[in-house]
């Protein structure tokens, strides 16, 4: 019996989406191109984009939360590729970025997951292909779909993420307007 993969019809929108594009580009090529199927799918849909750079897989959840934080996206696409090398740091990266974006996916942000975790180069190339399979417009269908039903449940977010639910932060032994001892 032959596979059959589907995919759920392109999300469609009444207003713009706002996305930022997370890419940690450590192999340029291969970051190009899954930005190049990322950007081709958030325009397909009427979407605007920017575009954020981070030094390693490692910090797209940092950047994605910090993002969350301070600026005013509707969605996220973690794009990158963590190709296995000699040591064990393979795993950590691959484990720990995917943690934190699911983590911050449960919170209640929309986030595509682009990264790329492959045994070498040409595993890579294939999944980062404009022309073909490319993982990075994945990304950015997932992350459309999941502020279509966002926005089918329901109004703006209200206490999810990192923002506090007060601009007062209480330190542990201190009193409002007064430094701790």
């Amino acid at each position: 019996m032959a596979e059959h993969e589907y995919t759920l019809p392109r999300a469609e929108f009444d207003k713009p989406v706002k996305i930022l594009i997370v890419v940690a580009p450590f192999y340029r090529d291969i970051a190009d191109n899954l930005i190049a199927g990322a950007t081709a799918e958030i325009e397909a849909t009427g979407g605007i984009f920017e575009i954020a750079e981070v030094p390693g897989a490692l910090e797209i959840p940092t950047a994605i939360g910090i993002a969350e934080r301070m600026a005013n996206f509707d969605a996220y696409v973690a794009l990158g590729c963590v190709i296995r090398g000699e040591t064990t740091h393979y795993d950590t990266v691959c484990n720990d970025s995917s943690r934190g974006i699911t983590l911050l996916g449960l919170q209640g942000l929309c986030i595509g997951n682009g990264i790329l975790t492959v045994e070498n180069r040409a595993q890579a190339e294939v999944r980062a292909d404009p022309k073909a399979m490319n993982k990075g417009a994945g990304a950015a269908a997932a992350a459309l779909h999941l502020v279509a039903l966002a926005r089918k449940w329901g109004g703006p977010r209200k206490g999810v993420g990192f923002k506090p639910a007060t601009d007062d932060i209480q330190i542990a032994g201190a009193t409002k307007g007064k430094p701790i001892a």
